[in-house]
């Protein structure tokens, strides 16, 4: 009796403590995000009101050295929006098809294979995928630059440096993050889903995409969120692939995102040149916590649906 009692004393110990042990993490967690927004905010809002809002989030020249400073970033914002959406359009459809395949259809064998090659993808470091881009991709984008524009007086060459370099290398690094979370939904769907699909007459294809991809949904949405976080984040390998210019976000005009703002510039920036750095990456932040609660939401109302 006595060995019960102390057992259940050391079991309430234990769990007071792990309770009180979550409670400091979460605390710390609720902790650093609010402290990062408020110091994006106070960093980020002083050149707002120096530059002025309209000119500053709507212009669209950026000369921060010059003898006249302008301090447009409209071409930055929407090259950024631009680069990630053409990213995600290209990237999420084929993760999401390879993550299916890779669950459903590969044989042991094949997937044994091509698993481990994908999570070999995730652990390249970014600044590998730029190097990789400037010595494959853009000498091939620059060919068909060439070709595209043979007859255009007007065009400005890249040497395949542009946008649809870095869209491409953008949609190439978020493969892995979206299969890999992709496929863990769809294995942890109820095998009995599957098996009572396919004795009501349907097949394996109709299973698929009528039963599996719905009852995984909210796996593949938060594998989706991750995938945008990485590609809105990313500085260095597009910074290699992208030209750096500030430009209009056109397939083969060279670019410069919100990140490779911040990278390139930030080094020599000083007075309100710094300044605006710190508003680009207010706006930066901005624009990830925007996406992240669209999608969060996007994904409870799928939740309550269910």
């Amino acid at each position: 009796m006595n060995s019960i009692v102390g057992n259940s004393k050391s079991k309430s110990m234990v769990e007071k403590s792990a309770q009180v042990i979550f409670t400091v993490c979460a605390f710390f967690a609720v902790l650093a995000v609010v402290s990062i927004t408020a110091y994006m905010i106070l960093s980020g809002t002083p050149a707002l009101s120096q530059v002025g809002i309209a000119e500053l989030l709507f212009g669209t020249v950026w000369k921060p050295t010059a003898a006249e400073p302008s301090y447009g970033i409209l071409y930055v914002i929407l090259t950024s929006i631009v680069g990630t959406t053409m990213a995600i359009v290209l990237g999420v459809p084929i993760g999401v098809f390879t993550a299916i395949f890779l669950a459903e259809t590969a044989s042991k064998r094949l997937a044994a294979i091509v698993r481990p090659a994908i999570e070999l993808l995730a652990g390249i470091p970014s600044v590998i995928y730029g190097l990789l881009g400037i010595m494959l991709l853009c000498p091939a984008m620059y060919k068909l630059e060439q070709v595209i524009f043979a007859d255009s007086s007007t065009h400005q060459f890249t040497g395949g440096a542009n946008l649809l370099s870095a869209v491409l290398v953008l949609a190439i690094m978020i493969l892995p993050t979206v299969i890999n979370i992709s496929e863990s939904a769809l294995r942890s769907v109820p095998s009995s889903l599957k098996a009572a699909s396919l004795a009501m007459g349907a097949s394996e294809i109709q299973t698929i995409f009528k039963v599996i991809l719905p009852a995984a949904k909210s796996g593949i949405v938060t594998a989706i969120v991750l995938g945008v976080g990485r590609a809105i984040g990313e500085a260095m390998a597009i910074s290699l692939v992208s030209g750096s210019s500030v430009n209009a976000p056109f397939p083969f005009n060279s670019v410069r995102f919100l990140t490779t703002a911040l990278v390139s510039e930030m080094g020599y920036a000083s007075d309100l040149h710094r300044q605006v750095l710190f508003t680009i990456g207010l706006v930066l932040f901005a624009f990830i916590m925007f996406i992240n609660l669209g999608l969060t939401r996007i994904l409870k109302g799928g939740a309550k649906h269910e």
